[in-house]
């Protein structure tokens, strides 16, 4: 039997493939409710899943391990403009 364990990186990476996980559930328990209250606490632990999601991806580009290059503006602008037009 080996004994490995997983590090920061590891455990922080299953964390956020696990939140995403818990979003889309929440996100479909809050689509397909029909009592009011409830659906509105739903879409309020969704929003707390999220920011629990955003804390580790912060964290994670913090310690270096989710690097993200800028966004070149004009396909900003491309993208814009393609989905503005769908309004």
């Amino acid at each position: 039997m080996s004994n490995q364990t997983m590090g920061d990186k590891e455990l922080i990476d299953d964390s956020i493939s696990s939140q995403k996980q818990i979003e889309s559930n929440y996100s479909t328990f809050a689509n397909e409710c029909v009592n009011p209250s409830l659906r509105t606490d739903f879409l309020n632990i969704l929003k707390e899943e999220h920011d629990i999601q955003a804390d580790l991806f912060t964290e994670m580009q913090k310690r270096g391990w989710y690097q993200t290059k800028a966004a070149d503006q004009n396909e900003v602008a491309q993208a814009k403009q393609k989905y503005s037009t769908m309004l």
